[in-house]
């Protein structure tokens, strides 16, 4: 098991035992609807199945085909303040 594998979940389950994941997922629900980023998924999901035809994709297809986009279309600015928080939250609870 490598170093950072180790790190990251060491730093996963802190922020899991203090609820500190749970608001860190809400604050970027709420981000990613502000920006748009929910509306302009929904969008491209719609232009998949049509382009596709309905009968001839799946949930997995889907989440595949769109998973990068989605990942590209997230603000920086919320990437930061994401990366932002997880570093306060580190630093407050560094052991």
């Amino acid at each position: 098991m490598s170093k950072e594998f180790r790190m990251r979940a060491t730093v996963n389950q802190k922020l899991t035992e203090m609820g500190e994941r749970e608001r860190l997922k809400e604050l970027l629900r709420v981000k990613l609807t502000e920006c748009g980023w929910k509306d302009q998924m929904k969008a491209h999901c719609k232009e998949v199945i049509k382009e596709k035809g309905l009968e001839h994709v799946t949930v997995e297809d889907l989440v595949v085909e769109i998973t990068p986009k989605g990942r590209a279309l997230v603000p920086d600015s919320v990437k930061k303040e994401l990366l932002q928080r997880i570093r306060a939250f580190l630093a407050q609870h560094a052991t």
